[in-house]
């Protein structure tokens, strides 16, 4: 087994793989010779007198566990960078912080004496592939498992990796080498995180009248607030969606392209391309009637209508994204 060195730097967005790094280093000296310490009570001097403190046995080798180390400021990092000039060969200190860059002072000081450990999600385009991450991780546990059933246990669960891993953790146990797919999750995981709007929008776009309604009910579901309260949120989410895209429409027809179109809204390529492509799907007549529908649902759940509430959104839902009979 590889010889301990005085510091650690463990940091990244993988937060599953940073608390299991900082659990083996636990593991190799023992919990009775470990202080855990909390950057957000504990400064860099505080760090260095524990770091400098001798154990119960003057051969001991102790373990100095600093967490949330981004919450420090220059005056804190300054000390702990002066320490790791000469540590003491008594202690193993594991500085633990997000986001921590590879050229800042703390990281080189750590780099000299010891070793930088960067756990990082890998990334779809400029964003975290959690999907990506929850497909790793079936697989190293050796099951089988397709992207779609990664997606939706991350749609049911959310991105908090923590309770990804003890899902797959439960999920692997399950099913004891046999292959996982989305009915599986479907049975056995409980959701709970919030649905995505777009979700909602897209079934709308689409023209799906069952899509929008089983959408709408996964939010209303997991909006952990009552209906009542869900309800008129999601009525304007669904109107500022309509409006954009109706104002997508207007530049279409001016002959305006959807790149230069991104530029002016100061919005995403992608984003206002799929904006485009369900205004195609509806006349500007349909448009402007479904701003007045949303509306008129606004006023109905504000307490216009005796069906207020759930009905009434779902008949709206439906007017609103049937094909109107040509």
């Amino acid at each position: 087994m590889a010889e301990l060195k005085p510091a650690y730097l463990v940091t990244g967005s993988d937060r599953p793989k940073v608390t299991r790094a900082v659990r083996r280093l636990r593991e190799r000296i023992g919990d009775d010779a470990t202080e855990l310490l909390s950057a957000h009570e504990a400064g860099g001097e505080d760090t260095v007198a524990a770091c400098n403190a001798l154990g119960l046995f003057a051969t001991e080798r102790r373990l100095v566990v600093v967490e949330n180390v981004e919450a420090w400021k220059s005056a804190d990092t300054e000390p702990v960078v002066a320490y790791l000039a000469a540590p003491s060969p008594e202690t193993v200190v594991a500085l633990v912080g997000d986001g921590i860059k590879s050229d800042s002072a703390l990281a080189k000081a750590v780099a000299k004496v010891g070793e930088v450990l960067a756990y990082d999600l890998p990334k779809r385009g400029s964003r975290p592939d959690i999907p990506g991450w929850v497909g790793r991780q079936f697989a190293a546990a050796g099951t089988k498992v397709d992207a779609a059933t990664c997606r939706l246990l991350v749609e049911l669960v959310g991105d908090d990796l923590t309770e990804l891993a003890g899902e797959v953790e439960k999920l692997v146990a399950w099913a004891n080498g046999d292959p996982i797919g989305e009915a599986e999750i479907e049975l056995l995981v409980a959701p709970r995180a919030e649905a995505p709007p777009f979700a909602l929008t897209d079934s709308w776009g689409r023209r799906d009248v069952a899509g929008v309604l089983a959408a709408s009910e996964r939010v209303l579901a997991r909006a952990g607030v009552p209906a009542r309260d869900a309800l008129p949120r999601t009525v304007g989410l669904l109107t500022n969606h309509v409006t954009r895209v109706a104002g997508c429409q207007a530049l279409g027809a001016a002959g305006v392209p959807a790149r230069q179109a991104a530029e002016q809204l100061r919005k995403s390529r992608f984003y206002v391309e799929k904006l485009y492509e369900q205004a195609a799907n509806f006349t500007p007549d349909e448009l402007r009637d479904a701003i007045v529908r949303l509306a008129e649902l606004d006023h109905a759940l504000k307490g216009g209508s005796r069906l207020a509430g759930e009905l009434e959104f779902d008949r709206a839902l439906v007017d609103l994204t049937r094909p109107r009979e040509r």
